[in-house]
Formats: C-alpha cells, structure tokens, sequence
C-alpha cells in the first residue's frame, strides 16, 4: 500500500476552505456592481443567472469527480475561479459581467460535493472513517470564518475598487490552486482495486446508473436531500434580506458588515458544537434546524435591529448545526464511487429551491 499521510491530506482539504473562501470582491460583488453603475434588476438577473449556471452544472461537475478523479477536479475549480476573477477585472458591461459570475457558479460546482468527497474517502482509505464528522465540523468552521471575513471586507474592497479587489481575489484563487495541485487522489476501495482498469466511458455510464438506482431506492436520502436544502434556502435568503431591511430598521450602513459578520459567528458556533453530538438523532436535530431558522424568519419582520441581528444569529446556527449532521449522515449512506455525484444532487436540489423562493422572499420582505 503507498505511503499516505491522511493529516496533511486534511489540513491541504482545510488550506483550500480558507483560502479560496477569502474573495473579497466575491463576498462584495452585489455593492461592487451598483458602484459600477448596474441597476438593481440587472444585478437580480445576474444573481439568477448564477443559480441558472449552478443548476446546470451541479450533477455534471460531481459525475465529472468521480469520473475523473476528485483531486483534478478541485484543481480545475481553482483555475475556473481564477477565469471568473480575471474576467471580471475586464468586465465591461452586462453580458461579460454574467459571463464572470458564470464561470464563479462553475467553479463551486466543481468544488461542491468533490472536497467532501476526497476528504471522506481519504479517512476511509486510512481507515479513520469516525472522524469524518470531526472534519465536516472544523471544515464547515474554517468555511464560515473564511467568508464571514471576506464580507468584513467590503469596506476595503469598495475603497480599493473593483478592480484592485478581484485583483486580490486572483491571488488566493492561486493560493488555493497551489494547495490543490499537491492532494493525492484516494478512493475509499483503492487498498484493493488499485490495479483495475475501466475504460471512462464504462466509468461515466456506471456512476450514472449506480446513482440513479440510489436515489430511486433510498427514500431517506432523498427526504434528507429535499428537507435540509430547504431549511438552508429560507436560512441563506433570511441573512441575504437583511442586508437590505437592517439599514431600513435604522442601523448605520457602517456597521453593517459588522453585524453580517456577528451573525456569520453563528453559524461558526453552530458548525462548531455539532462535533459534540455525534450520536444525536436527525430527526431532533431537524426540529432545533428547523425551530432556529423559523424564528430567524420572524425576526426579520421586527423592525427591531437587535433581534433581527439574534434572530440571524441563532437561525445561522441552528442552520449549520444541522448541515455538519446531514453531512456526515449522507457520505455514511452513499456508496464511494458516487459520493462526489451523490453529494451534488444535493447541492442541485438547493440551487432548484433557491430560484424558487428568491422571488417568493423578496416578494414577502418588500
């Protein structure tokens, strides 16, 4: 068996999170636009074209890791992050702006379900598959940290302008490529199979159908699936919203990203304490989930900054308390050779959820 040391596989897993979660002018791009003069239905129809894209893309980009190999794959999310930055800096108007912001939407899908993927298999193939619930909790956090920071930024990222900042973007998406290029590939089965050769057109067709009889078979990953996005949709539209309806409650527009940042804690704390509950039922967790982002809903038609701040704190919370479980509850239930195509569907079924309820909740918050 080759030599393989699964701590510095998992903190270059880690290294990738934190860098290629730094985007200033990523975090910032909705400010950065209307500075460039883009109306407010114009940054609306950018924003769709990116849940568009990632729709589009989703399955594809996780057949494409199990198929290709999930290092290869999160080495080209870097590079197509690294496109989406440069294009931006050259951006002159709408349709080279979406074609940007297209390239970004690839690049998390080519990210999405891959990273979890590698980083399951790989404890897998070390045989230290218990502590995948340890990671999912540490790498959610560094998560958090990383963009919560990035949105802490936008000060610096409007003063600088939108050039200067995607400028600095590049640099991470380099930081993060780097570290990518030095992953080893790992299956889960390759103690065993590592002499087995298949043809990838016989790969393709094999993690297609093998994954589609899954999802056919297993209702309760299914229902897993459906209910998690959906909680996380109404928790991501409730914190985007009150970028809007706090300045409208009488909060200072400087200490905005202060408050975003505040609540962004939450979801750190929230990754954070679901490592101590590994042994908790799904489906009281689905209750605490559920309760959380519910009363972080409510909170938002207050009027009332400091609890529309504690409701999107605790709803943040509540809400990554239960990812980190479905999380680990998935990558137990799926088989390894679709576990980057497996993950993807779920992260299609929120980007689904996300065109749907955009307008429904920006329609209740108006």
């Amino acid at each position: 068996m080759q030599k393989f040391n699964i701590k510095k596989q998992v903190r270059k897993l880690y290294g990738i999170t934190a860098i290629g979660c730094l985007h200033i002018a990523g975090a910032s791009w909705v400010v950065l636009l209307e500075g460039r003069g883009f109306s407010l239905i114009e940054i609306g129809i950018i924003e769709s074209i990116f849940h568009a894209v990632s729709m589009c893309f989703e399955v594809p980009s996780g057949v494409a890791a199990d198929v290709f190999g999930r290092k290869k794959t999160l080495v080209m999310s870097q590079i197509v992050s690294l496109i989406s930055s440069i294009l931006m800096i050259f951006s002159g108007g709408f349709w080279s702006t979406s074609l940007a912001v297209g390239f970004s939407a690839l690049s998390y899908n080519l990210s999405s379900g891959t990273r979890e993927a590698l980083a399951y298999d790989s404890l897998k193939y070390a045989g230290q598959e218990e502590k995948y619930n340890r990671f999912a909790s540490t790498e959610m956090i560094i998560y958090r940290i990383s963009s919560s920071t990035a949105t802490l930024c936008a000060g610096l990222a409007l003063f600088l302008g939108y050039k200067r900042a995607y400028v600095i973007d590049t640099l991470f998406s380099i930081g993060a490529l780097s570290i990518a290029l030095c992953l080893k590939e790992v299956t889960a089965d390759s103690q065993n199979v590592e002499n087995r050769k298949e043809s990838i057109s016989e790969k393709l067709k094999n993690v297609i159908l093998e994954s589609r009889k899954f999802l056919l078979n297993n209702r309760k990953a299914r229902n897993i699936m459906i209910v998690n996005s959906l909680i996380g949709a109404v928790s991501t539209l409730v914190l985007f919203f009150l970028q809007a309806k706090l300045p409208m409650a009488g909060l200072n527009s400087l200490v905005l990203g202060p408050a975003l940042f505040i609540m962004g804690l939450g979801a750190v704390l929230g990754a954070r304490l679901a490592a101590f509950f590994p042994e908790s039922s799904y489906k009281k967790m689905l209750t605490v989930g559920t309760f959380g982002v519910g009363c972080a809903l409510a909170a938002a038609f207050t009027g009332n900054v400091c609890m529309m701040i504690a409701g999107g704190f605790f709803g943040a919370f509540t809400d990554d308390f239960l990812e980190v479980k479905t999380d680990v509850i998935l990558n137990e239930m799926i088989p390894s050779e679709q576990r980057a195509t497996l993950v993807s569907v779920n992260s299609f079924m929120f980007s689904i959820e996300m065109i749907f309820l955009s307008t429904f909740m920006g329609w209740i918050f108006s």
